[in-house]
């Protein structure tokens, strides 16, 4: 990402401030936590919105702060996604009477209900284009190329949808009919805020223009890469999401398909190097430009429905390590959704709220600090904020003392503390002591020539884990930029000492907020 990029996100931020008295989701520093409110099958039994607003005063008690419904106009598809008659909001999901009442009960909670719309394309009332209500007479409001051989609009300025009509964003009498459908239908039943469907398929220019004119809540867009995501360069699906935020110049946020695709891998694989950048970040789309990511575990079309395997099931998370993903979004940077399924459907409710209590009580924000201390095969390790320190997979790992246990689950925990390293002060280092075998009751620790070390004591506290035997590790936050010698001991019940041979270790600590390893041999 640009310095371009972040210096936009800054102003625009800025402008929002100014502009609203209470601090939007886009403004920075985001508490926000969402929900996605339904599933493929949502509609299918019918009175979707009836069920929302049965549960409005549940997900207020879970703190989630807005909620992203399904499409909620007239359709040709039981989901919502080939609409027909935009300004007709009687759907597959409820009648309007019904879904207004479900916006009252939502607004009347503080939920912030987000509309999904879907303006890349739509379907004819009758034949392939007789656009009605909206009412767009002609061929125009079609991009040429499209399927239908009588559209005649101008080129389209994104990617074809073949089961629909691509629309002509370039024709006035589109863009005004959307923002009227936008500000005086959905708005005017109850909804908040914007979730784009499909933005690949018009340029990111016109999602501006519609945020400019709509003034959300909240906006974000689904830019799901067209080509394979490769888990070794996720570098290539982070630009082009960043390149069509830029081109909504940060008015609009953008799902966090990158880190849908590295959570994939290292939970399907066990392979947690995925999660570290080279420049030791989160590697998802979060480490560039987190305030401006939506993350999630699964959504409607990635993961499964009601049950692990059916509905759309594109691209899931492995069913048994959902928690492990939650674990993960929901400490870490960038603006979190829960699925619906997961929290409803599955039986996850309760532990996927316990991790959003963790969240808002720990201060955690859309722009917190991730620490990563672990990030290897069977164990991803990581300090959030000062606050929170999370563990995922099935190796070993500790925070250290001054920490508490707050949550845990099958391959996942996760602390809090109270009393953070002092800001500005130190920087934390993971001692490694390799070949460290050791006899019943022998256990290996470290100590040097600071303080935080215990000054070379043999009854030093500094205790290591055995998280590979027989290497050992521990990390201790030490003075920032300053030179410490070091070694490792092993030390048994009663008292006797075995020191590592060879000269003291040096290192130097980084500076304040940073992190580093120190590694010797017994």
């Amino acid at each position: 990402m640009t310095l371009k990029t972040r210096l936009l996100a800054v102003s625009t931020a800025g402008l929002f401030a100014a502009t609203s008295a209470v601090a939007k989701p886009l403004d920075g520093a985001s508490t926000d936590v969402m929900i996605q409110g339904f599933h493929w099958n949502s509609a299918s039994a019918g009175g979707w919105w009836n069920t929302v607003k049965n549960n409005a005063a549940t997900l207020k008690a879970a703190g989630f702060t807005m909620i992203w419904l399904p499409p909620p106009s007239d359709a040709a598809s039981t989901q919502g996604y080939l609409p027909r008659q935009l300004n007709v909001l009687n759907s597959s999901y409820g009648t309007e009477a019904e879904l207004t009442a479900a916006l009252a009960a939502l607004n009347a909670q503080g939920i912030k209900p987000i509309a999904d719309i879907v303006v890349n394309h739509r379907v004819g009332t009758t034949n392939w284009a007789d656009f009605t209500n909206p009412t767009w007479p002609g061929c125009s409001a079609v991009v040429a190329g499209d399927e239908w051989t009588g559209a005649c609009g101008n080129a389209d300025s994104g990617e074809g949808y073949a089961a629909a009509r691509d629309l002509d964003h370039s024709q006035a009498n589109v863009r005004a009919d959307l923002k009227t459908w936008m500000n005086s239908r959905l708005k005017g039943v109850g909804f908040a805020g914007w979730r784009f469907d499909f933005v690949k398929g018009f340029a990111g220019s016109y999602v501006k223009e519609y945020v400019a004119a709509t003034d959300p809540w909240f906006c974000v867009g689904e830019f799901w890469p067209t080509n394979y995501f490769d888990a070794n360069n996720p570098n290539d699906w982070k630009q082009q999401i960043v390149n069509w935020v830029d081109a909504t110049t940060g008015t609009c946020a953008a799902f966090d398909f990158a880190t849908k695709g590295l959570l994939n891998d290292a939970l399907t694989n066990n392979n947690y190097t995925r999660l570290k950048a080279s420049d030791g970040k989160p590697a998802g789309g979060i480490g560039w430009w987190a305030s401006r990511h939506v993350t999630f575990v699964d959504n409607h079309d990635t993961g499964p429905s009601e049950s692990c395997g059916n509905g759309q099931n594109h691209w899931p998370v492995p069913c048994a390590k959902v928690m492990q993903g939650y674990a993960y979004v929901l400490t870490h940077p960038g603006i979190p959704t829960v699925y619906w399924a997961h929290y409803f459907n599955w039986g996850l409710g309760s532990s996927i709220k316990a991790l959003m209590d963790i969240r808002k009580s720990a201060g955690l924000t859309s722009e917190s600090t991730v620490s990563i201390q672990r990030a290897e095969s069977g164990l991803y390790a990581a300090i959030i904020g000062g606050k929170v320190a999370v563990k995922l997979g099935s190796g070993s790992w500790s925070p250290g003392t001054g920490w508490t246990q707050a949550a845990s689950g099958t391959d996942y925990t996760v602390w809090t503390t109270n009393t953070p390293p002092p800001t500005g002060t130190t920087a934390n280092v993971e001692f490694v002591c390799n070949n460290g075998t050791t006899v019943m009751g022998q256990n290996v620790y470290v100590t040097g020539s600071v303080a935080e070390l215990d000054t070379w004591s043999p009854t030093t506290t500094k205790i290591l884990s055995p998280t590979a035997y027989p290497t050992w590790r521990g990390t201790y936050a030490l003075p920032a930029n300053t030179t410490v010698q070091w070694k490792c001991l092993k030390r048994d019940g009663s008292g006797n000492v075995v020191w590592q041979g060879g000269s003291d270790n040096t290192l130097t600590t980084p500076a304040a907020g940073g992190s580093t390893t120190a590694t010797a041999s017994f």
